[in-house]
């Protein structure tokens, strides 16, 4: 239920504009998404006596917002969108604007009994650095395809070429962000307590703590619904529907499956887990699901202890 005595602010991010509004009230800011329209947005928020505030994310554009309000003096919140029209969805609301947009994140804002924590400061450049780095991957991807449909020797080679290039730009882009995270000696303890489990290797490793900074620090449901490896039930009267996965963080959970086939393979406890799987019927990927599931739960519990993985299976 909506706690009607907090004043809310909802902002709707686009690139070049912030849209806001204030619940309850209706009243209603538009500003530019730079630094006269976040100075102009402090004063707005202060005449109106806002308490909390929530904004979408938006593809990164929300960035310099979610930096400003971070120092701010009112606790703030980066919401789903997937959240927020869902919120909708309840209140039978279907119109979408800006203008829209913005009333509806200041109501969901003030229905929420815990706003969710922004990341903190330092994950920052990390982010934007990883993003990078997940950008030249998908170029690799594509220009693969591109080599493997190429009509001639001559214009393969040129794709290869930049496959090559490609390449190289990843791996010091991966040793560029290792070298950074280094720098913090927190967050290079963890990145050592992720290595030590086989089958996580740096590029995932990295992802993990940039992408999951609530590792160590969650339950072992929690993380794994962050992740998206969490089943779900799909139950009602006396049907019993399929367990399924669902949501989480899209790009960290293409690096956990990454890990999960070859920790399948090479992990002997996970190895071993798998077969067992496969054994009583279970389809390779919902093996390798739980295989991921199994990985993330894995990855929080030495990060939570503070101690290297050490293997349980042993050969006879």
């Amino acid at each position: 239920m909506s706690n009607i005595s907090m004043i809310c602010a909802g902002i709707d991010v686009a690139k070049d504009r912030l849209e806001v509004a204030v619940h309850p009230g209706g009243a209603r800011l538009d500003v530019g998404n730079d630094a006269a329209g976040l100075q102009a947005l402090d004063a707005f928020l202060d005449t109106h006596g806002v308490q909390r505030v929530g904004f979408e994310a938006s593809g990164g554009y929300e960035w310099r917002l979610m930096a400003h309000l971070r120092q701010g003096p009112r606790p703030a919140a980066r919401l789903q969108p997937a959240q927020v029209r869902a919120f909708a969805k309840s209140r039978l609301q279907r119109a979408k604007n800006d203008r829209l947009d913005a009333r509806l994140i200041a109501a969901f804002t003030a229905a929420l009994e815990r706003l969710p924590e922004l990341p903190e400061a330092r994950f920052d450049n990390l982010a934007a650095e990883l993003t990078y780095l997940e950008q030249i991957e998908q170029q690799i991807a594509l220009v693969k395809t591109f080599a493997e449909a190429a009509l001639t020797d001559s214009i393969r080679r040129r794709h290869q070429r930049q496959i090559e290039t490609l390449t190289k730009k990843r791996e010091a882009e991966i040793e560029r962000i290792a070298k950074a995270m280094r720098a913090d000696a927190q967050l290079s303890r963890r990145l050592d307590l992720l290595v030590s489990i086989k089958g996580i290797g740096l590029r995932s490793a990295l992802a993990l703590v940039i992408r999951l900074p609530e590792l160590g620090q969650a339950s072992r449901e929690e993380v794994a619904a962050l992740v998206g490896v969490a089943p779900f039930d799909d139950d009602t009267g006396k049907r019993c529907g399929i367990r399924h996965i669902d949501g989480g963080r899209e790009r960290l959970r293409k690096a956990v499956f990454m890990c999960a086939f070859t920790a399948a393979r090479h992990n002997p406890d996970l190895a071993a887990f798998y077969k067992r799987l496969r054994q009583k019927g279970k389809d390779h990927k919902l093996a390798v699901i739980a295989v991921a599931r199994k990985l993330v739960v894995l990855a929080n519990a030495v990060v939570a202890r503070g101690s290297e993985w050490t293997p349980r299976y042993q050969h006879p």
